[in-house]
């Protein structure tokens, strides 16, 4: 199974286009400068796209609603 589920990152984000942009911006961010918004120990991936996911779903980056 996929941590975490689209399901529930699809209820913080409006739509799936969305979410590959914000994943992605902050998965370079990481990976420039290697700041990590919970400890290392905490994340389930390894890899910094899914501890961008891993952040979103926590609610550690914030997502702006349009409208």
């Amino acid at each position: 199974m996929i941590y975490p589920s689209i399901d529930k990152l699809l209820n913080i984000v409006d739509s799936k286009y969305e979410l590959v942009h914000i994943a992605a911006r902050r998965s370079k961010e990481i990976s420039r400068n290697g700041y990590l918004q919970m400890p290392e120990s905490e994340y389930t991936s390894k890899k910094n796209i899914g501890r961008a996911l891993e952040e979103v779903a926590e609610g550690l980056i914030e997502v702006k609603k349009r409208g």
